[in-house]
């Protein structure tokens, strides 16, 4: 159908189209001071926009919204039509807390309380 239409509105389309895509994108990729909005993202890897984005490497922090969701480190795969693609070398979850360094009983206390 696209075949038919004149190229004017042939590239309107993709620009509304594409301008909506970066809308609805809450994952946000943060290097540096820089962010990008991720429009695709997969357990290997994730995309962003080609035209934006620079050729992105090495450690990044992933967010979905406000919430800090992944550690990653990164290396530029492809260029695929208007997106440019990247591929994890490692991805680890964030977290809030520190690691311990000791087990933690099951039916310990979680509280203790004062004798007065």
């Amino acid at each position: 159908m696209s075949d038919y239409l004149p190229k004017d509105v042939r590239e309107g389309l993709e620009r509304k189209r594409k301008g909506d895509r970066l809308r609805r994108s809450l994952r946000r990729v943060h290097v540096g001071d820089d962010i990008y909005p991720i429009l695709e993202f997969a357990s290997d890897g994730f995309a962003v926009d080609a035209e934006t984005a620079p050729r992105l490497r090495g450690f990044v922090d992933i967010f979905d919204g406000s919430r800090h969701l992944y550690q990653a480190l990164i290396v530029a795969s492809q260029v695929d039509g208007d997106l440019m693609r990247y591929e994890f070398k490692r991805n680890t979850p964030a977290t809030d807390t520190a690691p311990v360094d000791f087990e933690r009983a099951t039916d310990a206390p979680i509280a203790l309380l004062p004798r007065h």
